[in-house]
């Protein structure tokens, strides 16, 4: 290594001092999906990344998507995948196949990435210490006079969180890496927005960020500019004017609810950018939409 080259490691790493020790022993929460679950050079600095923090002493926990990956597996078995504004109707062999995917394939694939790179990751699942107590989701038809109930089959919401199991895991040094399958009061499974698992651990745990990885750059206004560093009440005024909208709605609002109950702040970032966890926690650029409450 060059001199130069020496000169430019130190300057990252004096500038990622101060990022480092406010971070020293707080919990961040980080949903993975997108492009970074499915580019092989993504997946590897994202693994890397997560070693890193748990190294200097942040307590990151992952939960994870796998929508790609169970789309596969159906079409694989000649099963079409449907969806109703949004959500996948889940049947019961349509569960069973979602929790193959989440629970095993995706799961322990994301598990051994961080384990090669020299961490200590532990896989659970929402069934796993009654971790995520699940409800089954009512949905009903935007038909204004006459309104009727939608079955979703296996999708739920969050009830209630119990963290000790993941609380357990951090103070011992491993790295929990979550599936977002919930559990019902008869033992039933459901499938679960990861998003929303992400925001609700977050909000439980007391986690200082929440951090969404995603196929776009982050939060843009009306001239497609980068929007960062929003409090609360200026992103219900980008929705309220229509700035935020469509598919970036549930992320946002998911977001936004974790800082309005009590995480110090949100992160929506570009997870197409190589290292971009650590750009967006231990640099002054950072690489998405930052929200606070």
């Amino acid at each position: 290594m060059d001199n130069s080259k020496a000169s430019s490691v130190v300057k990252v790493l004096s500038e990622a001092l101060p990022y480092i020790q406010k971070l020293n022993g707080k919990t961040i929460v980080i949903k993975y999906g997108g492009n970074a679950m499915t580019d092989e050079n993504l997946k590897i600095g994202f693994a890397r990344d997560i070693v890193l923090l748990k190294q200097v002493g942040v307590n990151p926990v992952v939960v994870h998507g796998g929508g790609p990956q169970i789309a596969s597996l159906l079409e694989r078995v000649g099963k079409e995948s449907k969806f109703i504004q949004g959500m996948r109707v889940t049947d019961t062999e349509t569960m069973d196949i979602v929790e193959m995917v989440l629970g095993g394939l995706v799961n322990k694939s994301i598990v051994t990435m961080i384990n090669q790179q020299g961490g200590r990751a532990v896989g659970l699942t929402g069934k796993d210490g009654s971790l995520i107590r699940a409800t089954k989701m009512q949905m009903t038809s935007n038909v204004d006079d006459a309104p009727e109930l939608i079955d979703l089959g296996h999708v739920g919401e969050v009830q209630t969180i119990d963290p000790s199991v993941v609380s357990m895991l951090d103070n011992d040094n491993f790295i929990p890496v979550i599936a977002p399958i919930g559990v019902g009061e008869n033992g039933e499974s459901y499938n679960i927005n990861a998003d929303i698992v992400a925001g609700k651990l977050a909000t439980v745990l007391g986690a200082e960020k929440l951090i969404l990885l995603t196929n776009t750059v982050g939060i843009l206004d009306k001239q497609e500019n980068l929007l960062t560093g929003l409090s609360a009440k200026e992103v219900d005024d980008y929705i309220a004017d229509g700035t935020i909208h469509g598919g970036m709605l549930p992320k946002v609002n998911c977001a936004l609810d974790a800082v309005k109950s009590g995480v110090k702040t949100s992160h929506i970032i570009d997870g197409r950018v190589e290292h971009a966890v650590l750009l967006e926690l231990l640099t002054d650029e950072g690489v998405g939409t930052l929200l606070k409450g």
